[in-house]
Formats: structure tokens, C-alpha cells, sequence
């Protein structure tokens, strides 16, 4: 069982930054698969990164690729997800997700373990 919890969410300029943390509970945190997904008002949730259990490999929706970074400490059971240049269509809801599955996991249904989500809004 993992229970997760966000921060670090808030309301930012277009073009600013923000650092979102993911804290998880367990002592197994790093067997786990970690993802950040999002959710904007009126639409479906959608993947926006992951990162394997050792944070050896990371992988990014093309809205994000080259803005948003993911990374994990194992010793803190944290994941992050550093967001720059962000743009008003980056508002949203984020959420971070732990797997079992090895490797990077892109697929909601394929998340076990979901955080009650952090509000990200950026100003135009």
C-alpha cells in the first residue's frame, strides 16, 4: 500500500516556474513506477511524465518535453516534477501515480496508487 501526497502547486505567470513534489508512504517506494498525469477543467486526464523506480529513465508528453523535468530521490520517497516555461494551457490539476509495472508506464489504468492532485494555474 502507498498513500501519496502532492505539493507544491499554485498560481504563476506564463513563462514562470514551479516545482510540484510528490511524498509517498511505504517503505518499498522504490519498486515503484512514478507518473504525473493532469487533468484541466472539462477534459479527460492526461499523461504528462514518468520515471522508472531508480529514476534511470524518464519519459514526456510532447506538450511538456523539453519544459517539465521528473526526478525521485528513493531516500526521501519524493518525486518531482520541475515545470518551466509554463504556459496558460499547462492549468490544471496534476496529479502524481506509483506502479508496480517495470519500466516507464504512460497508461492510467496501469497506476495503482493515485495522490489527490495539486492545482497548477498559469496566468496569461
Amino acid at each position: 500500500q502507498v498513500q501519496l501526497v502532492e505539493s507544491g502547486g499554485g498560481l504563476v505567470q506564463a513563462g514562470g516556474s514551479l516545482r510540484l513534489s510528490c511524498a509517498a508512504s511505504g517503505r518499498t517506494f522504490s519498486s515503484y513506477a512514478m507518473g504525473w498525469f493532469r487533468q484541466a477543467p472539462g477534459k479527460e486526464r492526461e499523461f504528462v511524465a514518468a520515471i522508472s523506480f531508480n529514476g534511470g529513465t524518464t519519459y514526456y508528453a510532447d506538450s511538456v518535453k523539453g519544459r517539465f523535468t521528473a526526478s525521485r530521490d528513493n531516500a526521501k520517497n519524493t518525486v518531482y516534477l520541475e515545470m518551466n516555461s509554463l504556459k496558460p494551457e499547462d492549468t490544471a490539476v496534476y496529479y502524481c501515480a506509483a506502479s508496480l509495472i517495470v519500466g516507464l508506464v504512460t497508461i492510467q489504468s496501469e497506476y495503482s496508487y493515485w495522490g489527490q492532485g495539486t492545482q497548477v494555474t498559469v496566468s496569461s
